[in-house]
């Protein structure tokens, strides 16, 4: 039987082969869902374009999962979003809104959409309740980004409104872990600094450059953490809980935050990944470079409530990351 309930026979994970893709993946395969049991279902770019509308809809059609989790997005790191505004607008709203409206037509049960924290506003209440959404301005080096992910997060709401399609969304904060992006170029803070300090030891430099002042405060969550907290909300997640989100009117949000405790000062968080990587040269801030928003702490208190909470500890999530970085770094650079 369906760790789900009864009728959920089939899961479908858009973008299986990122690092949040590949980590459901991987903890499904632990709960008997196989594509050889042809009860898990992915797609690579080559099989299926997600920006093709006709492509998503004649997929859905021939293969009708009962649950869609939809991980597949185009990110990014500061550099990425401010050099390809376009792209993670357009690319991010298309493959969403094929996803989504397809999984409605074809009779989806259950979706879950993966928004970001960067939705909330730059200069909002710390820590961020989920009732921050829209309450100011987002912060400008991935604006385009997240309005992308707030329009997913609402189109799915808009969905569960008119149409009482169930839908959830969650807003993760910063993940890490295996199969993460390393590009020098689109990757986030901590892969970034993995790639540098192994880069940097490797190559015996005796100096490491890192983006601005280093203050900004950072929430991190292993990847491996994230996706148990996904598998635990689609068989808890129930409408009448009172532990749900809820506005600023008392109306349960169909959004929650996933986050952990671990918060860190980019500065602090640097010396520690170079540490663990065995660096011992001199770390360098260009304070040229932005440092994006200040702080950015998510309130995990409603899925606390609710009964999950993050259990890998940073420094050994780091040390994970590397091992896994360190033995395939052939594929990512």
């Amino acid at each position: 039987m369906s760790i789900f309930g009864e009728g959920y026979n089939s899961i479908y994970v858009a973008g299986s082969n990122g690092m949040v893709g590949s980590a459901l993946c991987k903890l499904l395969n632990k709960n008997g869902y196989t594509e050889k049991e042809k009860n898990l279902l992915t797609t690579s770019r080559k099989k299926l374009n997600l920006l093709d509308t006709n492509a998503v809809n004649k997929w859905f059609k021939r293969n009708t999962p009962d649950i869609v989790i939809i991980t597949a997005a185009k990110v990014g790191g500061i550099l990425a979003n401010n050099n390809s505004p376009v792209e993670f607008l357009l690319e991010n709203i298309k493959i969403q809104n094929n996803l989504i409206e397809a999984s409605r037509t074809y009779g989806v049960k259950k979706l879950l959409f993966l928004g970001s924290s960067c939705i909330y506003p730059k200069f909002c209440k710390q820590p961020i309740k989920e009732n921050y959404l829209l309450t100011g301005e987002l912060e400008t080096t991935n604006e385009y980004y997240a309005i992308a992910k707030i329009a997913g997060l609402k189109l799915c709401q808009a969905y569960r409104k008119q149409y009482n399609f169930d839908t959830i969304s969650l807003m993760p904060t910063n993940l890490y872990g295996p199969r993460d992006n390393y590009h020098p170029n689109d990757s986030h803070v901590m892969a970034s600094l993995i790639r540098k300090f192994h880069n940097a030891k490797i190559n015996h430099l005796s100096t490491v450059t890192c983006w601005g002042t280093g203050k900004p405060l950072r929430e991190f969550l292993y990847v491996e953490d994230f996706a148990e907290a996904c598998l635990f909300l689609l068989k808890k997640w129930d409408l009448k809980s009172d532990y749900l989100p809820k506005d600023i009117n008392g109306n349960k949000l169909n959004w929650i935050n996933v986050g952990s405790d671990f918060e860190i000062s980019i500065r602090d968080l640097a010396e520690k990944v170079s540490k663990i990587v065995g660096f011992n040269g001199e770390i360098i801030w260009d304070q040229t470079k932005p440092d994006g928003t200040p702080r950015k702490k998510l309130d995990n208190s409603c899925i606390n409530k609710i009964g999950w909470k993050s259990t890998t500890d940073l420094d050994v999530g780091i040390r994970k990351t590397i091992k896994t970085f360190v033995e395939e770094k052939s594929k990512f650079i």
